[in-house]
């Protein structure tokens, strides 16, 4: 099993940073599909993409949210942090194959144990596909916890 520890409140620091990266693969696109039960044809029918204005398939937007949310949850500040929430702008289509990474940074420290958070995303190229803010309520103490191994899931 794989431990993640968190950074809580206090010892937040304004322009703190951390990263997260994920590529995205068919599977990523498929299962994130059926979790969320969108089905848009732009992210599942080469076909129907290849008329569209990206010309090709692209990974749904959300699915970029989500690893935002996973950089926060298992990275800065980490377990225990609690959502409040999340604005976000798409400013570039994400491809099957791009390699994401997240990029956080606080910004303000805020009453009752709340932050203000800058969460971009960059593909491999450094370019950025979200730009956005999150606001979070940070852990109140240290802990570090082991992360549940997930299930294999098959598609078929």
């Amino acid at each position: 099993m794989t431990q993640s520890s968190n950074t809580p409140y206090e010892a937040l620091e304004v322009g703190q940073t951390a990263r997260y990266t994920r590529t995205v693969g068919e599977r990523d696109i498929q299962l994130f599909a059926e979790v969320s039960g969108d089905r848009n044809p732009v992210h599942l029918d080469a076909a129907y993409a290849a008329t569209s204005m990206f010309k090709e398939r692209i990974a749904h937007g959300m699915f970029s949210g989500a690893l935002i949310s996973a950089a926060v949850a298992c990275e800065l500040p980490g377990p225990g942090t609690i959502y409040v929430g999340q604005s976000m702008r798409f400013t570039a289509p994400v491809k099957l194959g791009d390699t994401l990474t997240v990029r956080l940074e606080i910004l303000e420290k805020l009453p009752k144990f709340r932050v203000r958070v800058a969460t971009q995303v960059f593909n491999q190229r450094d370019e950025m596909v979200v730009d956005g803010e999150a606001e979070i309520i940070a852990p109140r103490k240290a802990l570090t916890v082991e992360l549940a191994e997930l299930p294999t899931i098959t598609i078929g």
